[in-house]
């Protein structure tokens, strides 16, 4: 009998990393909708870590820096924001966002969040929007991040919440990976889009990793798009973890698949429009 090979998060990261640059431009292309997506989101993340002016605040794995600009905001010029992203290519977009947006208190840095390097400093607050669940050792970052905060500093992480909130992300997660002739996946499984969702999972990895006043909550969070098709679109450009799934088809088998996955997201579609169903966790807690 043929056993599975180990799982290897070196292996997995590295694959991640390739993506996410392939992705950086696509998902830098789509911050507007991003925004509109998340904005109530961000707000309550932000103020759930505790961010205020003059602070030194940690955005792990910060993407192309939609919430690091809120961040900047927030502390002012007196205060710091530091972006870090396993991507040097997608926290490029991040760095000239935040200088167009004349904030000279960004700094960026490309770095393994599981392995944060020892010359950051320590941080006042720390955040991380939509990043956690895709670390294959969450709670190896959280130890990580633990360690980089001050006595007493604000951490607010946002994932994706159970699977049964989120039929957007189980049905394009399930359409992939039948046209990739993989079988379905466990969604506790880690570096998974809802692999931190499952009721009292992140907040007990934090509490093991050392914060106290642990704290979540839920808020719904529908994607609204035109249509279906402009959804796909999103997803094409810069859905890594889906990319990632299709890699392994050729071209035309990967055609038949973003068709599919567009047939079965029309279950979705309104007289307004098209909503797809999300809900966010939001876990805090103190260092």
């Amino acid at each position: 009998m043929e056993h599975a090979r180990p799982f290897d998060a070196n292996a997995f990261k590295e694959a991640q990393r390739r993506q996410w640059d392939a992705a950086a431009q696509g998902w830098n292309d789509y911050t507007p909708a991003l925004r509109a997506w998340l904005s109530q989101a961000t707000a309550a993340m932000v103020e759930m870590a505790g961010v205020r002016a003059g602070q030194r605040v940690l955005d792990l794995a910060a993407g192309a820096g939609d919430q690091t600009l809120a961040l900047a905001g927030k502390v002012g010029p007196s205060g710091e924001v530091v972006a870090t992203d396993i991507s040097e290519r997608i926290l490029a977009y991040a760095r000239a966002r935040a200088e167009g947006a004349g904030f000279a208190n960004v700094h960026t840095r490309a770095a393994d969040g599981e392995a944060l390097p020892g010359d950051l400093g320590h941080f006042d607050a720390a955040v991380c929007r939509l990043g956690l669940m895709l670390f294959p050792q969450p709670l190896q970052a959280l130890r990580g991040l633990h360690a980089v905060l001050r006595p007493g500093a604000g951490f607010c992480a946002m994932v994706f919440s159970r699977p049964e909130a989120n039929p957007c992300v189980t049905t394009v997660m399930a359409t992939a990976l039948r046209h990739a002739g993989l079988p379905p996946r466990d969604p506790a499984q880690p570096g998974g889009l809802l692999s931190l969702g499952a009721p009292g999972r992140l907040d007990a990895l934090m509490r093991e990793a050392g914060f106290s006043q642990v704290a979540s909550t839920t808020l719904a969070a529908p994607f609204e798009l035109p249509s279906a098709a402009h959804y796909v679109g999103f997803l094409r450009a810069s859905a890594s973890p889906i990319q990632l799934i299709l890699s392994r088809l050729n071209a035309a088998a990967a055609e038949a698949a973003w068709a599919d996955i567009e047939a079965q997201l029309h279950r979705f579609d309104t007289p307004r429009g098209w909503s797809g169903p999300n809900e966010l966790l939001l876990a805090a807690g103190r260092a």
